[in-house]
């Protein structure tokens, strides 16, 4: 079965003024779409591979013959990384931005100290990461963890689940604010939606 590309849960203007309707019509329609294709290509001779979820498909890595597993990776990885993406965000009418609250909220203060804390070292291991890539939260050994990935790599094939992500490919910023990587993330967090973060962490936990 071909991957397809979900509508967004939301209208490309609702994001506005954090993240303006032009790049989530690219971001979306465009980038996403592509990354979609490319794996269905990539897949075309693989219908048990094709069958998998997208998620299961990234964290098998290992499972994917070489010759197609570069392409799987990036694209794979950007189809999921992207559909994650997408649902923890949402516009302040439906529950975006804020500060965190519920059993996020609490790991946070535990492992952070506070939420300002935690904005502040995630908002710079991102900037830092060079070139194109994505900033993470996942949860290991007990405590929530920061880390990044290049390109459209996935903590899931670390044997991570990716509670929270942001998108620091130039193509999800660059529009609003040109090469200022510091100031979309410092936006970003208007649109997070806790309530989906908390959904994650609890799966993360298992």
């Amino acid at each position: 079965m071909a991957y397809e590309l979900a509508p967004l849960p939301y209208d490309y203007a609702a994001l506005e003024p954090f993240i303006d309707s032009e790049t989530m019509h690219l971001h979306h329609d465009k980038h996403h779409q592509a990354y979609i294709n490319n794996v269905n290509a990539a897949l075309a001779n693989h219908p048990d591979l094709a069958a998998k979820s997208v998620d299961d498909l990234v964290r098998g890595l290992a499972s994917v013959p070489e010759d197609i597993r570069g392409a799987v990776r990036n694209n794979g990885g950007g189809h999921s990384n992207h559909s994650m993406f997408w649902s923890i965000m949402a516009p302040a009418n439906a529950g975006g931005g804020g500060a965190p609250t519920g059993a996020i909220a609490d790991q946070i203060a535990k492992d952070f100290g506070d939420f300002e804390s935690f904005k502040t070292a995630f908002n710079g291991a991102a900037a830092k990461q060079f070139g194109s890539g994505w900033g993470w939260l996942v949860f290991e050994g007990g405590k929530l963890k920061i880390m990044t990935t290049a390109n459209q790599d996935s903590p899931l094939s670390q044997g991570l689940y990716p509670i929270l992500g942001n998108d620091v490919w130039e193509h999800a910023y660059y529009l609003k604010y040109q090469n200022k990587r510091p100031d979309y993330l410092a936006a970003w967090w208007n649109v997070v939606n806790w309530a989906e973060v908390n959904k994650r962490f609890a799966t993360a936990k298992g």
